[in-house]
């Protein structure tokens, strides 16, 4: 039997080739459960091994414990050569002690806070490329400067903090070569469109918002991002869960559990799925891919066995009548490309 292989897409316009499928770095930071420190750096060793090349992480994932894991098996995969997306603006602090309201259960023992600025940028670079082992990292995105994260009444303020202060670091550094591309990653593609139009970006992270059940991206992001060339990754495809269980009890959509509605669209298209002998895992995930703006589909996991899972559904393209139903039902966006 042939492995399956992933096939690799252009980073935009930066000239990084990374493959269709990317490896999510968020729950290897002890996000939902505290894990075998053994079995999350095999994780990622699986990855790499089952043709993965684009790992994306953030000093908020577990404190500094993803990035840490994430170093650990790259040195591992001896030959390993992956594309290494990393954030900057969600900082930690050693010293600062753990505090609360970063959302994991486990991490390293340090604080977390906000810090946009200039310097801030600079030093959490630094201490990036220490926990990752690297000299240099590809992929730079400021992290959550989004209404979700902040708020209304601080997002103004936020917005100019990155642009005056984070946004200049990374230039300077693009252009010093130590970063090979910078960008943005947040959850709404309001925030991705503004950034997009107030500066040079190379790549863009967007979580939850172009996905089977919903793409608000759409209309105006994605568009943008193809006209800039800007290469854009997609993360939380299957709305925090719900895409990827179906329309259970107790399914999770944003973070929380599904509301009646969004459980009552999840159940329909779970039907026109079962039609065409599709999982709905397998076809949002190919949804999510088929934007010719999208470079890759960036997917979490902690085990090995789920990165064989990934690989697989990612080799098994729906069939096209799947689409054609889910659009005449009025489940999926006519204008929306399929793959």
């Amino acid at each position: 039997m042939i492995a399956p292989t992933l096939p690799f897409r252009p980073l935009g316009r930066t000239g990084l080739p990374v493959s269709a499928l990317g490896f999510g770095g968020a729950p290897l930071g002890d996000l939902y459960a505290l894990l075998d420190e053994a079995e999350a750096v095999e994780t990622v060793v699986a990855a790499l091994g089952a043709g993965i090349t684009l790992l994306d992480t953030s000093p908020l994932y577990g404190h500094g414990l993803s990035e840490h894991r994430i170093g650990a098996a790259i040195r591992r995969a001896s030959g390993a050569k992956p594309v290494i997306s990393t954030k900057v603006g969600r900082v930690t602090a050693p010293f600062a002690g753990r505090g609360s309201g970063s959302g994991y259960l486990g991490g390293l023992p340090h604080g977390a806070m906000f810090d946009y600025s200039y310097d801030g940028v600079m030093r959490s670079l630094e201490q990036s490329a220490l926990r990752l082992g690297v000299d240099h990292l590809d992929i730079v995105l400021i992290h959550d400067v989004d209404v979700w994260t902040h708020g209304k009444d601080a997002i103004e303020g936020r917005f100019q903090q990155a642009m005056e202060g984070a946004y200049r670091a990374l230039v300077k550094l693009r252009e010093a070569g130590a970063v090979r591309a910078i960008g943005i990653g947040v959850n709404e593609a309001d925030m991705a469109e503004r950034f997009a139009r107030a500066g040079d970006f190379d790549a863009m992270l967007l979580a939850g918002r172009y996905s089977l059940l919903e793409q608000p991206a759409l209309a105006s992001f994605l568009p943008l991002a193809l006209e800039k060339g800007i290469g854009v990754m997609l993360g939380g495809v299957f709305n925090s869960g719900i895409l990827a269980t179906g329309a259970v009890p107790g399914a999770k959509y944003n973070y929380a559990e599904a509301p009646p509605a969004i459980m009552a669209k999840v159940a329909k298209i779970e039907a026109v799925c079962a039609r065409h002998a599709t999982p709905i895992f397998h076809a949002a995930l190919h949804f999510a891919s088929g934007h010719p703006a999208v470079a890759s589909v960036v997917l979490g996991a902690v085990k090995p066995a789920e990165i064989a899972a990934q690989v697989a559904a990612m080799s098994a393209p729906p069939p096209v009548a799947l689409w054609a139903e889910l659009k005449a039902e009025g489940l999926l966006d006519r204008a929306a490309p399929t793959p």
